[in-house]
């Protein structure tokens, strides 16, 4: 009902809009009701060419505004505040500068052709000063960063001011949980973004009628709870969306774009999608990898046999860290705690290996 109220609506604005070019054309007639008249009345046929055009192609045409409207709007959202203050500045500059080279060679006296010049001219210097301003809106806030720096003697990290401490967290970073922890030994600095999309993800999963993931999500957001009301580090919820991006790896990527942050995550393929975009990525895995003590061929060590190896006769043991430790010949000290000797190391994109035979049978080897 309402799409027709609509079309009659658009009908009439064009049949009011062919009145009104016949009448600017100079064809306009006076409409009698003389059937003639009414059959070859100029005036006649551009009421009925434009409400048929109204009819047909302005909901089309409103319809395309709108969607674009939208677009542009979403996609606004999306720009820093920085950004689209250093492009407005970027645009009044185009536009007197525009304004000056007209008057100074007087093109706006040039013949037929002056105005039409004269509208090129700012529109093209009115687009280079917006998006030079954009592109160079960092270098731009640096430059007023520097001006008001009051300690010319001490040199500052502006990146960091500008949005390179904005640490974005992924949704298999909160469940993990150990990122609690890391924030609380202060190695995480500058300002935690927990996006909106990532918060909704996260209830999905706390409402899935799996047991498994549901608890994976309840326990995902008492992480969150515990890193805003426990935690002095500083949390913010990114409330804008991309409605245009579908995929939530794509978000985070986009959104660590727009504020020049860091994306938190132990998802591989998102850190190695994150790095052939140019986003930098802080992975607890490798961080946790990079703090395990080091163990070197030729250590001693004493460790627990735990189960049987893949091969046969190995044994499997862990360190307190977690580490793995294959023992040559230790499937039948399963359950007892032996004394082994380190003979390699072999360090995965999962973590690190650690190869090693009990201790009196390297020795007797020896």
């Amino acid at each position: 009902m309402l799409n027709k109220f609509w079309r009659l609506v658009f009908a009439t604005v064009g049949g009011v809009l062919g009145y009104q070019i016949v009448d600017y054309l100079g064809l306009s007639e006076e409409i009698t009701l003389d059937l003639y008249n009414l059959v070859t009345n100029n005036n006649i046929y551009g009421i009925i060419v434009g409400a048929l055009l109204g009819f047909i192609l302005l909901p089309y045409i409103v319809e395309k505004i709108v969607k674009f409207i939208v677009k542009f709007e979403n996609n606004l959202e999306g720009v820093p505040g920085k950004d689209i203050i250093a492009g407005i500045c970027g645009l009044i500059v185009g536009l007197l500068l525009g304004v000056l080279i007209v008057i100074a060679f007087s093109i706006q006296s040039i013949p037929t052709f002056g105005l039409w010049i004269q509208i090129a001219i700012n529109l093209i210097l009115g687009y280079l000063g917006w998006n030079l301003a954009v592109n160079k809106s960092k270098e731009l806030f640096n430059i007023l960063i520097q001006a008001n720096k009051k300690d010319n003697s001490i040199e500052v990290d502006n990146s960091e001011v500008l949005g390179a401490s904005y640490k974005i967290l992924d949704t298999s970073a909160i469940i993990d949980g150990r990122i609690a922890d890391i924030c609380q030994t202060d190695f995480i600095e500058g300002v935690m973004i927990i996006p909106k999309f990532v918060l909704e993800e996260l209830q999905h999963i706390a409402d899935s009628p799996d047991l498994l993931k549901r608890n994976r999500g309840r326990r995902g957001l008492d992480i969150l709870k515990k890193i805003q009301k426990e935690l002095e580090i500083t949390v913010e919820i990114y409330e804008q969306d991309f409605h245009d991006i579908d995929e939530v790896d794509s978000k985070l990527v986009k959104l660590a774009k727009v504020l020049n942050g860091k994306v938190i995550t132990n998802d591989y393929n998102l850190n190695k999608v994150a790095e052939l975009q140019g986003v930098s990525v802080l992975n607890i895995n490798q961080l946790a990898n990079a703090v395990k003590p080091v163990v070197l061929p030729g250590e001693e060590m004493e460790v627990k046999i735990i189960k049987d190896g893949k091969e046969p006769g190995q044994g499997i043991g862990y360190l307190d860290d977690g580490t793995m430790i294959v023992v040559d010949h230790g499937k039948d000290y399963i359950g007892d705690n032996i004394d082994i000797l380190v003979t390699s190391i072999l360090q995965t994109s999962a973590g690190r290996m650690i190869f090693a035979k009990p201790k009196f049978l390297a020795r007797q080897a020896l």
